[in-house]
């Protein structure tokens, strides 16, 4: 009987930076009937769900937080997890939202019913139904590990960095490293020293720039304190630097040559043998996939004890892996850092109005209205959706945007007595056009990589290919006249 489920005015998918700032913003706009589910056994999102060693956001901390929410006492300059994660959890309790989250709770299924006007959702504590459903999961959720023949042989050790095993020790083993993304380039140094053996498996080398990681002083943190216009000025310094990589991005790629510059800077002063500097030399322009900030990274791969690989692997042994050249490295674990799958598997899960999932639609191609409203999706939105995010900013920053958009949007509905709302089909495409007009001559469709930033037929997989101030003007209200709104 539909009498005995529980409905919700609106369910929220995910307990991270977006669920937890799209709560706060919802109830200070007087939406107090809502419910976050979560999966996982705490909030935090990806900073709940990544504890591999090293795991820190490389992001400036003064920037990678709300805006509503400074916090004057960051230890470094660059978040780590466990004190990130310890940040989301004091907002979400300061803010009163903790009461909202249903922890353990996955989504199983979620379909737009349109007799009824409302979303049916599964999880695995129940169903309930909702007015408005807003996927706040982020991206980065589903590891991805690449197709090796034998690997199911292998009888050492194996797991992926989203999934470290904290119990297996690594003194004196013999790993395999395979990625060079993100996460491999912040594990990879904590793990040498203590290694016999590394073996780093590199497909393409990352463009590594300098970090320059500190602890913070007390007398700044003081200073933080005291004086709230300092650390907006501190913010602001930091959101200018990182903006201006959209110079780089979406402007002209010429500007590159001074980061590039810095990059091989780095790699000329931090390693010494020539034939390893060669190795780990980009063949491609910075900013056609993540450049990354490190300053521990390549010292690791100049030590005794690690190699590089680049020729490829052919196939995994019970204790060894084989390159392509026929060299056969002994291995007792394998590490996999190699990143996420682009489809979270959430979105095989939400089922829009014609039968069709969010994954079926970002697979055939990426696509919303300002990465917050999805066609044929009634009563929904998302943060981070494609064309919502952006290569040259803070993904909070971006996300902030969303949530005004979406806060107002809701509110905007409720101040005329509507309850349905879609965004009109032909606007999102107009928009989703635009997008590609604008990403033509980008660096990362021009600058001979391959990355997450595109799809496979070398399209935008979802970058706004534009400042970051621009999104937010075109999201600082929302626009009715674009979509259908309904009692």
């Amino acid at each position: 009987m539909t009498d005995s489920i529980e409905h919700r005015n609106i369910v929220v998918l995910g307990a991270g930076f977006g669920g937890i700032g799209m709560a706060i913003k919802l109830r200070e706009a007087g939406f107090e009937d809502l419910v976050l589910l979560e999966r996982a056994d705490d909030l935090g999102g990806t900073w709940q769900a990544n504890t591999y060693p090293g795991c820190a956001c490389d992001v400036p901390s003064q920037l990678y937080s709300y805006s509503f929410a400074p916090n004057p006492n960051w230890s470094r300059t660059y978040g780590r997890q466990a004190e990130i994660l310890a940040y989301l959890r004091g907002v979400a309790t300061e803010h009163d939202v903790v009461r909202h989250i249903r922890l353990n709770t996955e989504l199983l299924d979620a379909r737009w019913d349109d007799e009824d006007a409302l979303w049916r959702i599964e999880t695995s504590r129940g169903p309930l139904t909702a007015d408005y459903f807003i996927a706040a999961a982020g991206i980065f959720t589903e590891a991805k590990y690449p197709a090796l023949p034998g690997l199911e042989a292998f009888e050492g050790k194996t797991f992926h960095s989203l999934h470290w095993d904290h119990n297996h020790d690594l003194t004196g083993e013999r790993v395999a490293v395979i990625g060079t993304g993100a996460s491999s380039v912040q594990f990879i140094p904590e793990i040498q020293p203590a290694v016999a053996a590394l073996t780093v498996f590199q497909r393409s080398a990352p463009w590594i720039v300098p970090r320059m990681d500190r602890p913070t002083w007390s007398v700044e943190r003081s200073l933080l304190r005291r004086i709230p216009v300092a650390q907006k000025l501190v913010r602001g310094t930091w959101y200018t630097l990182i903006e201006g990589f959209g110079l780089v991005g979406f402007v002209d790629n010429r500007f590159r040559h001074p980061y590039e510059l810095l990059g091989r800077f780095q790699l000329h002063r931090q390693i010494r043998d020539p034939r390893l500097r060669a190795k780990v030399t980009p063949d491609y322009m910075i900013g056609c996939k993540r450049a990354i900030f490190a300053d521990a990274y390549l010292p690791a791969l100049d030590q005794d004890n690690v190699e590089v690989v680049t020729d490829g692997i052919a196939e995994v042994r019970p204790r060894s892996i084989v390159t392509r050249t026929g060299a056969e490295i002994p291995v007792d674990t394998i590490v996999f850092g190699t990143g996420f799958e682009p489809v979270p598997a959430a979105f095989e899960r939400i089922t829009g109005r014609d039968g069709v999932t969010i994954a079926d639609v970002h697979r055939k191609r990426p696509r919303t209205y300002l990465g917050a409203a999805l066609a044929g999706f009634p009563n929904f939105f998302c943060t981070l959706g494609p064309f919502g995010a952006a290569g040259n900013q803070s993904a909070i920053y971006m996300i902030e945007s969303q949530i005004a958009y979406i806060v107002d949007a809701l509110t905007t509905l409720r101040g005329r007595g509507a309850h349905r709302v879609e965004v009109h089909a032909a606007r999102q495409d107009a928009f989703v056009d635009e997008m590609h007009r604008r990403s033509a001559d980008t660096v990362w469709l021009t600058g001979g990589c391959e990355s997450y930033y595109t799809t496979p037929e070398g399209g935008n997989a979802g970058l706004y290919p534009g400042w970051s101030f621009e999104y937010r003007r075109r999201t600082k209200h929302f626009d009715s006249d674009a979509y259908e709104v309904g009692a």
